[in-house]
């Protein structure tokens, strides 16, 4: 039986691409060789580039996903993995392409992709099969924003964030009226839609959800104690938190977050790797967000979950390739 090719697409659009290239670089080193051939393609806002067994750049052909190697070879990819963070990756406009032109890839859909990279959207979503969220405003750039009705509306301090980013960047936490309009600014940066979250006061945890041979597994519950005042794009990325794996929480509430990250999981008709953020409030997780293509570089939550969880890399990564490949047989 001849092997399977896997391109390993890594990068994105955002600040976040250099975590995607680890990210990507683990996936690649973690893949069977024995059941795969494993090549690396870099997606950047200006090129696609596929890179050789010298790390030299060749282009991506657009037209069918295709490269011709210097040898004049023709090579389709039979799965693309997708560890993109970010657009076009993470918010579904890759996977339409891909749909489009009949590429098969690992992790969600487009329609999961987009929805869930929209925090509103999600939240919306969830609220109707039960999952508790912060209380929130909505703000579209231009709308005129009333500060007063909003603090009275969502008390203080509150988390300004933008509705549509794969990282942790813009967002404030605002303790102060006075702040509030200076904070919309700095997401506004980010995205033209915001949003404006009531302060749960708990503690943070990050599941890790995944389905593993045909079932919806919790990789694990991360306890994030931020250095910062949240787990924001530094603690995220330059280590500036501690991170507790499994969270210093008792059964009872596990047991509640594990049947909250795998309902989330199924209601939105989940697929591939995803990590979701919760603060728990007197044992009631309510979500945050949910990220469909998480960091997966050796320092990442996931990875560590995995770990943690008794699941080799190896087999996690091999598990997401077989999906895509048996989803399209079906």
């Amino acid at each position: 039986m001849s092997k399977k090719s896997v391109a390993v697409v890594m990068g994105g659009h955002s600040d976040e691409y250099v975590v995607s290239l680890k990210s990507g670089q683990l996936i690649y080193d973690s893949l069977d060789r024995n059941l795969y051939d494993v090549y690396k393609v870099v997606i950047l806002k200006d090129e696609w580039y596929f890179l050789d067994e010298q790390e030299q750049k060749l282009p991506v052909n657009k037209g069918d996903f295709s490269v011709t190697l210097s040898s004049g070879q023709h090579l389709k990819f039979d799965v693309c993995f997708n560890i993109i963070h970010g657009a076009p990756g993470e918010n579904g406009v890759l996977q339409a392409y891909w749909d489009a032109i009949g590429q098969i890839y690992t992790g969600c859909d487009f329609y999961q992709s987009a929805l869930t990279f929209n925090k509103k959207d999600t939240l919306a979503v969830l609220s109707k099969y039960g999952v508790p969220s912060a209380k929130s405003i909505y703000l579209r750039k231009g709308e005129a924003i009333n500060a007063e009705a909003i603090i009275r509306e969502l008390g203080l301090p509150v988390f300004v964030k933008p509705n549509q980013s794969g990282s942790s960047l813009g967002i404030s936490k605002v303790k102060e009226l006075s702040e509030l309009l200076p904070a919309t600014e700095v997401a506004f940066k980010e995205d033209h839609e915001i949003l404006i979250e009531s302060f749960l006061d708990g503690m943070e945890v990050s599941v890790g959800v995944v389905d593993f041979k045909d079932e919806t597994v919790v990789l694990g519950i991360t306890e994030i104690v931020p250095q910062n005042e949240f787990f924001d794009y530094e603690a995220k990325y330059e280590g500036a938190s501690e991170e507790i794996t499994p969270a210093r929480i008792d059964d009872e509430t596990r047991k509640r977050v594990e049947e909250t990250a795998k309902k989330a999981y199924d209601s939105l008709g989940m697929s591939g790797f995803s990590r979701s953020e919760y603060i728990l409030m007197d044992g009631i997780p309510y979500m945050l967000e949910m990220n469909t293509n998480p960091g997966f570089s050796p320092a990442s939550i996931l990875p560590q979950q995995a770990r943690h969880y008794g699941i080799s890399i190896t087999d996690l990564c091999g598990n997401e390739v077989e999906k895509a490949l048996n989803k399209n047989k079906k």
